[in-house]
């Protein structure tokens, strides 16, 4: 039996009040009593991290599992659609985590605090709070007005009358077919247990609930007034009680110590908001994610090396850059930390093992609030043992009112030997800036990101590889297909290669290094002779970037140049990523670049190339970038700078990441790629086991020597030869479209490395293979067979093969401006 007193006993057996319901009720609220003319009692959450000092980790998990079921009741796409609305001033945290949790959905709050310049884009009122009005300021006046789903969450679902306020004026405005419902526990008495079905009919919608726990409270009649008095009888006590001597030393500590506060400078990244009063979207969380390490290290290295028990102490709406810094903080002292946050909420404080709140510290507001000066209040913080106080507030309210003889900071330090304070500038939407970054990040590189050497390459792109964006492939077909989404916007799931599938490509690549080898030394010659003498190589991530290194191995190999490698992202039907493109004009002379790629299909990227060289030199100003692709193999006749035009095996076709420094397709997302960031990719460190990107570089390099005087002898023919393109490939795709009446030429993926591709991250529908082909579809016929798709023998066909898109996902299949197709 545990010794351990329920925090609500205190009250249960003055006021006769029960918590009945699921047994980890009592683990999860406590309970208080406060002076309010609705409702005398208060349940108090110990998960919430308001009220009751708690481990950030506990706090976070509670939201964050909520948040994990949302996402499994709505599925990807609907989450995607989604916004999730958190409530001033309790749940602006609880809110964050539960949208953290969903993943893939912006996060809004209400809040008390208007924002001058900021329109508010709805309202409402709390009907059980000492304090009502709640204002919704998104950024984006549009965050609302979509169709998904909006998921609100509130601490505790009791008569329902906030939330079905909430949906009711957002309903007449942005109707939509589905709310959810998110509280910690459900707390409905068995006659409001009806009105949440009663009332979706009444709007036409789907409303659910998803919640922690549930029960209800019992409460006696007269329970109001009785609870009222016991407030008034207590108060009273308290102030005739004359001041002890431990009250007056702690007061003397205050006066003295309030100057004794340590401010950390903890360097919040620009442009991330404090919170969510006016939008936080996914993206913006995963720059948080990145800075918080440093973030949080900045606040450790202020610590007393001998501090056992830490509080970080959020300030009423700002819950969650608080928690988010104690929670890292948690797993990086060795103290014990606890996270909670100051309130407006009064409540009597009992110092009573049975009573939720206490003790109580009371200061004045200090953020200039818009209903008028008042107090402020922070609950167990008082007697709880604390060896520092790290206060995290915004710069809104880092004012003299802080730094007062009676402010929180003094307040504070009567209890703790150590403050600390942290702020968080306070973020204010202004109109969008079109002034960009004097600086660009420098190129990610190995072995942080990507398995080559950090010499090797540097990747133009920003790592987002604590973001899930993979999905089945029929499901990702289809998901393009319901929203019109761009294929750019989530992943395919890593193809894990059989062991037969693995002996396929060593042995071809055993067969294939020297042919390589030759190619890749014929291109790097022409480019050397014909583009400049010491170019800046740009490969097209992912495919080229093998052969972008592979050209680097050899002009150092053959001529002892070391030439700058860099990857770019490009995207069909959205261009190359011009923010690369202006790091590299201010670093390198544009007439120096040579993109390369590694090979050609129909030629769709040469002239989605061109196209965007063209659209950022006239946007830019900038001149002098070459939009002339350098390829490995050019089977559809569509660049002059190539090593072959045959349409061969290059085993790197084979695989995805594993060939490719373990570095995924680029990713380009409103919510995760800013205006001014570079496109996205993903670092899969956990392939690692099954990488062979350096062992692929290097058994074509270990061929060099043997190719060396062939490989020059064919560029010196290729330089006297006509390379004008003839575009063959495109008529031969637009015929085969027509012949198989698929009339859409993005659905058919010409030569080896494409239908590869087509096997790999697609839905395909029949392989078609040139008669006669031998050894270089070995591992198109495995993966076929694998798949259950037919490998149909043709006579007459300019490619080795090519590989037809799924009729059944046409719909689904990405067209020439990257997004949906109908056939």
């Amino acid at each position: 039996m545990s010794n351990v007193v329920w925090t609500g006993t205190w009250v249960a057996e003055r006021l006769g009040v029960e918590l009945v319901g699921d047994e980890k009720l009592s683990d999860l609220l406590g309970l208080a009593l406060r002076r309010n003319p609705k409702r005398a009692h208060l349940l108090v959450s110990n998960v919430l991290g308001k009220h009751v000092p708690q481990s950030p980790s506990v706090v976070y998990g509670h939201g964050f599992a909520l948040g994990r079921r949302v996402r499994d009741l709505l599925g990807a796409d609907e989450c995607r659609a989604a916004v999730v609305l958190g409530y001033a001033e309790t749940a602006t945290g609880l809110g964050h985590c539960v949208a953290d949790g969903v993943g893939l959905a912006p996060y809004l709050h209400s809040t008390r605090r208007p924002v001058p310049g900021v329109a508010s884009a709805g309202g409402f009122e709390e009907s059980h709070s000492h304090a009502t009005s709640h204002l919704l300021l998104p950024e984006n006046p549009d965050l609302l007005a979509g169709p998904g789903p909006l998921v609100l969450v509130d601490d505790e679902f009791s008569t329902g009358n906030t939330i079905l306020n909430t949906i009711r004026d957002l309903h007449a405005r942005y109707p939509r077919e589905r709310y959810v419902v998110v509280a910690l526990v459900d707390m409905r008495s068995a006659a409001d247990m009806g009105r949440l079905d009663e009332f979706a009919r009444e709007i036409g919608a789907r409303v659910d609930l998803v919640t922690a726990a549930s029960g209800t409270v019992r409460l006696p009649e007269g329970v109001l007034q009785k609870g009222q008095a016991l407030v008034a009888e207590q108060e009273a006590a308290a102030l005739s009680a004359p001041a002890g001597p431990a009250v007056l030393a702690a007061r003397a500590r205050a006066r003295v110590r309030a100057a004794r506060v340590t401010r950390v400078e903890l360097g919040w990244p620009r442009g991330v908001p404090d919170g969510g009063r006016h939008g936080f979207t996914p993206g913006q969380r995963i720059r948080l994610d990145g800075a918080l390490p440093a973030l949080t290290a900045r606040i450790a290295e202020a610590l007393p090396d001998d501090a056992r028990r830490v509080l970080v102490l959020g300030f009423e709406e700002l819950m969650y850059a608080p928690l988010r810094l104690a929670r890292e903080l948690e797993q990086v002292v060795a103290a014990e930390v606890r996270y909670s946050t100051t309130t407006r909420s009064p409540v009597l404080a009992l110092d009573d093992p049975g009573y939720a709140i206490r003790s109580r510290l009371v200061f004045p507001a200090h953020d200039n609030p818009g209903d008028g000066p008042g107090e402020r209040y922070a609950y167990n913080v008082a007697g709880a043992g604390f060896d520092a106080v790290i206060a995290v507030v915004d710069s809104t309210a880092d004012t003299p009112e802080l730094h007062a003889v009676d402010g929180l900071l003094a307040q504070l330090a009567a209890h703790t030997r150590t403050v600390l304070l942290a702020v968080v500038p306070s973020y204010v939407p202004g109109r969008p800036s079109t002034e960009r970054p004097s600086m660009l990040p420098e190129p990610l590189r190995g072995p942080a990101f990507s398995s080559y050497a950090p010499e090797d390459v540097g990747w133009l792109l920003q790592d987002l590889s604590d973001v899930t964006l993979e999905a089945p492939t029929e499901e990702r077909e289809e998901a393009i297909q319901s929203g019109g989404a761009h294929y750019a916007e989530s992943l395919p799931v890593e193809y894990q290669p059989s062991a037969h599938y693995q002996e396929l490509f060593h042995a071809a690549l055993d067969t294939s290094a020297a042919r390589i080898a030759q190619a890749v030394g014929a291109v790097t010659e022409l480019v050397l002779a014909e583009r400049s003498p010491r170019p800046v190589l740009v490969s097209l991530a992912r495919a080229g970037t093998p052969v972008g290194v592979l050209m680097r191995r050899w002009a150092q190999y053959r001529h002892g140049l070391d030439l700058p490698h860099y990857a770019v992202s490009i995207v069909r039907g959205r261009g190359i990523d011009a923010n690369a493109l202006r790091w590299l004009a201010a670093h390198h002379d544009p007439a120096d670049v040579v993109f390369v790629d590694g090979w050609t299909g129909k030629g769709a990227i040469t002239r989605e190339l061109a196209d965007a060289i063209r659209e950022f030199e006239e946007a830019e100003g900038v001149t002098g970038f070459d939009p002339e692709i350098a390829v490995l193999a050019d089977p559809g006749s569509c660049v002059r700078t190539y090593g072959t035009r045959e349409d061969f095996l290059i085993p790197s076709a084979c695989l995805n990441s594993t060939v490719s420094g373990l570095i995924s397709r680029t990713v380009l997302r409103s919510d995760l790629v800013g205006e001014h960031d570079f496109h996205g990719a993903k670092f899969y460190r956990e392939l690692a086991g099954s990488d062979v990107s350096v062992d692929f570089l290097d058994a074509v390099a270990a061929r060099f020597p043997d190719v060396a005087d062939a490989a020059c002898a064919q560029a010196k023919e290729l330089l006297a030869a006509d390379r004008t393109p003839t575009w063959e490939g495109w008529g031969a795709v637009e015929r085969i479209s027509e012949e198989y009446g698929i009339h859409d030429v993005n659905l058919v993926k010409p030569g080896v490395g494409e239908t590869t591709r087509v096997l790999l991250r697609r839905v395909p529908w029949k392989i078609l293979a040139r008669a006669g082909a031998g050894a270089d579809l070995d591992h198109v016929r495995l993966l076929a067979e694998q798949r259950g798709v037919p490998v149909e023998e043709v006579a007459e066909l300019p490619y080795t093969c090519v590989g037809l898109i799924h009729p059944k996902y046409t719909r689904g299949a990405t067209g020439a401006d990257g997004k949906s197709v109908t056939v």
